[in-house]
């Protein structure tokens, strides 16, 4: 069982809730959850695991027990890796809610095989559901359109566009830029996008354990050249805060950003901190 350093003060805070439009609530590492003006709840990628020490150490706190979240339609997972689709962050959402976990066929490939959610969990096979690139969710009052990502360390990443009447919220996953991004760019016009961020660093190898060096996530240039791509209006750098050696300081994305048209707007968020579309 998951224990989290916050108690459910995180959990009330997203169930008293209510927002004119969405709000959005920062969960760490590159999760978050949504809440729009009719209730319908979206988790994207929650985790609440603590890594795998040495080699990747979480260094923010878990903020909720999954056990606790009493209202969610949907889990969404971008891809396959630990901190996107993890049974101890995300099955007893499924077991508590009811609500339907979607992801790529390698994530839902996990929650099946390799996790065994529906033995594990009071889960049942029909609420983990298979996406791909230009599927379309209607799930409440959001419409969600799978759209594509390019990270070269996940086996089937995919990204999210979530529109409501308020706005429109872009998740990238763990993406690093691709030409495909002009193209959401055109098609969608992207109010918030939450893009992955790190540094690099000196990460040991999962199997010798020897330090590597490890880029996992986009640097400066890349995060501003992902959202100057699909012509974002507000930017929200994640990830940054999660793994020792990896972390980084959003604040030097003004002096990156200051030349370009899109992101117009940094919003530079910690874990737990909410904004709105």
């Amino acid at each position: 069982m998951i224990e989290s350093d916050w108690d459910d003060w995180l959990v009330r805070d997203v169930a008293d809730a209510t927002p004119d439009g969405v709000a959005i609530w920062y969960l760490g590492c590159n999760g978050f959850v949504l809440k729009g003006s009719e209730g319908t709840t979206v988790f994207i990628d929650p985790y609440l695991g603590l890594g795998d020490p040495p080699r990747t150490i979480r260094m923010i706190p878990v903020p909720f027990d999954p056990a606790d979240v009493a209202a969610a339609d949907a889990v969404l997972a971008t891809h396959e890796h630990t901190d996107h689709v993890h049974g101890p962050s995300q099955a007893p959402i499924l077991e508590t809610t009811g609500a339907t976990f979607y992801g790529p066929d390698d994530s839902v490939a996990v929650a099946r095989e390799e996790e065994a959610w529906t033995d594990e969990w009071d889960v049942s096979d029909e609420q983990l559901t298979e996406v791909a690139e230009g599927d379309t969710l209607e799930i409440g009052e959001f419409t969600v359109h799978v759209e594509v990502a390019n990270d070269p360390d996940a086996t089937h990443p995919v990204s999210y566009v979530i529109d409501h009447d308020a706005g429109t919220f872009f998740h990238g996953g763990d993406t690093k830029p691709t030409d495909e991004f002009e193209r959401v760019g055109d098609e969608y016009e992207i109010d918030l996008a939450a893009l992955a961020f790190g540094t690099v660093g000196q990460i040991p190898d999962k199997q010798t354990r020897e330090p590597k060096r490890t880029r996992w996530y986009n640097d400066e240039n890349q995060l501003i050249e992902c959202a100057a791509a699909i012509d974002a209006d507000r930017l929200l750098p994640s990830h940054w805060d999660m793994w020792k050696g990896l972390t980084a300081d959003p604040t030097t994305l003004h002096h990156h950003a200051r030349s370009f048209d899109s992101p117009r707007d940094l919003e530079i968020v910690e874990i737990g901190d909410r904004v709105d579309l």
